[in-house]
């Protein structure tokens, strides 16, 4: 049995959905989850500076706690990091494109497979990329949403403005008519009902959370460094902003998991 926890990070809200994946398919595993909300959105940022972002983050849940799996649970930060980070810690590195694609993939019936992110996903190129990887002739359509991010971290999941900006945004995935949506932000999935309201009940929505979580299990598994028993887990929560306002939003996000966070803070650069 190894006890240690698995470090899963995002730049603020949005990874809490892998977490609550992690807490119903391996309840045995402790979790420490750090939202960089200091920093927040990655989206807009130039990818050295995500880069050095992720790295930074990284080698700090290595080093500082101790962490034997790190989850970039960030799209952003896995488009233009996650090689950095698997070739650079001693520990297994999962992000959550991959995943994701993989899923919406296995879904389309049509071929036709719209798929949404920040600006800095799918600028980098990440998604295009990686759908060449897949047998299939299935299309893949990209497509930025600037400002869904912020709507999130503010907690404003359902309100009259996102929804009219859902339907600005996504306008031009309905008239590709795609059938299967990949929401390729880890934020995505708390406006799943806005999405779907906007894009119709044919459409399928895919979240990477789950299959990722997969993942992580199949790769403890294997490595051998799975935590087994009936021992309760014990999670963490950490943030480089404010706490107070970190755990009111979280908790409403992810659940009573979520009843406080712990301050850390980074330097601007690493």
């Amino acid at each position: 049995m190894d006890s240690r926890p698995i470090g899963v990070f995002d730049s603020g809200f949005g990874g809490l959905t892998v977490a609550r994946a992690l807490f119903d398919l391996s309840p045995s595993e402790q979790i420490v989850y750090l939202g960089d909300t200091a920093r927040y959105p990655y989206g807009p940022r130039p990818a050295a500076e995500v880069r050095s972002f992720a790295l930074q983050i990284a080698k700090y849940l290595v080093d500082a706690e101790g962490v034997k799996m790190v989850v970039v649970a960030c799209n952003t930060a896995s488009s233009v990091a996650l090689d950095d980070l698997q070739a650079t810690l001693p520990v297994p590195v999962v992000g959550v494109l991959e995943p994701g694609l993989r899923s919406a993939f296995r879904a389309t019936r049509s071929g036709e497979v719209g798929v949404i992110g920040t600006v800095g996903t799918i600028s980098s190129g990440a998604y295009q990329r990686l759908a060449t990887s897949f047998a299939g002739e299935a299309r893949v359509h990209c497509l930025a949403c600037p400002g869904f991010v912020e709507f999130v971290e503010r907690g404003e999941t359902a309100s009259d403005q996102v929804h009219v900006l859902a339907e600005r945004l996504l306008s031009p995935l309905i008239d590709r008519g795609v059938d299967t949506l990949l929401l390729g932000c880890t934020h995505y999935p708390f406006l799943a009902r806005t999405i779907a309201d906007v894009m119709g009940p044919e459409v399928v929505l895919v979240s990477p959370a789950e299959e990722t979580a997969f993942d992580i299990r199949s790769i403890l598994s294997t490595s051998g460094i799975n935590r087994v028993g009936t021992s309760p887990a014990e999670h963490r929560f950490l943030s480089s902003g404010d706490v107070v306002q970190f755990a009111a939003t979280g908790r409403v996000l992810l659940g009573p998991e979520l009843d406080h966070a712990e301050a850390v803070h980074f330097a601007t650069s690493s």
